[in-house]
């Protein structure tokens, strides 16, 4: 039977798993490849690269691990539509997405079974002994499932 430590550690390789996908796709991606739309009328793959990396940012806060790196990209990938503002530069953002990338996967390795049996800083502990779900693990797995989702997308775009 399997035992906490070694779903975790699943859960954290298949995390990886997907972040190395999405490094590979983006990173490999050059300025005009990144202006592609996912489909007609939709978000750019530049902008959608935002989009993940302003989401990981928000996870440390979120887990309670660090704080953000840069909070100041919400206003652009995460509140407003794309073309709502002007994007950094490309060498910029691969930048800022290693950064961030590599502050969560250090944090992450960090942390023991009961830090994920934790609540996650979004959920009151009130609310959390109503919701023991409500925790760190479950932040993991549900982005997790966000990157995943916009790998897919952008690599039908790039096709």
């Amino acid at each position: 039977m399997l035992n906490e430590e070694t779903l975790i550690a699943g859960a954290i390789a298949t995390w990886n798993s997907n972040l190395d996908r999405a490094n590979k796709l983006f990173c490999g991606l050059d300025e005009a490849a990144l202006q592609k739309q996912v489909a007609p009328g939709r978000n750019r793959l530049v902008y959608l690269w935002g989009h993940l990396a302003a989401t990981h940012d928000r996870m440390l806060q979120l887990l309670g691990i660090a704080e953000r790196v840069h909070p100041e990209f919400d206003a652009i990938f995460l509140s407003s539509p794309d073309r709502a503002s002007t994007l950094s530069p490309v060498d910029v953002m691969r930048a800022w997405w290693a950064e961030v990338n590599r502050r969560l996967d250090a944090s992450l390795r960090e942390l023991k079974s009961n830090d994920w049996r934790a609540r996650h800083t979004a959920v009151s502990e009130e609310d959390f002994a109503n919701e023991p779900l409500r925790n760190r693990f479950s932040i993991l797995i549900t982005r997790t499932n966000h990157l995943a989702y916009h790998i897919g997308q952008a690599t039908l775009a790039t096709k």
